[in-house]
């Protein structure tokens, strides 16, 4: 039995993982608070930072050891969004 397919899974998992991670962050980055699409802004970046939030559960559980620390990072960053978006409501 190859081992092969179980390390392309892990690597493709943490891959879109951090693709969701990097699109959540990217979305926040435009924000305007300000702006009259803000609200519409707010929803489409909350669905970002969930469906980001999913794909990194997803890759935590056949993660290696290094890319369980990122992984674990990208958890926190997308946190402290949540925090950050919490407070200018």
């Amino acid at each position: 039995m190859q081992k092969f397919p179980y390390n392309k899974d892990k690597q493709q998992a943490f891959q879109a993982a951090q693709q969701g991670y990097e699109e959540a962050q990217g979305l926040f980055a435009t924000i305007v608070s300000d702006s009259a699409s803000y609200g519409h802004q707010l929803k489409h970046l909350k669905n970002e930072v969930n469906e980001a939030y999913q794909q990194i559960e997803n890759a935590l559980e056949v993660a290696s050891e290094q890319q369980r620390a990122q992984l674990e990072r990208f958890l926190q960053d997308l946190q402290n969004i949540v925090s950050e978006v919490n407070q200018t409501e």
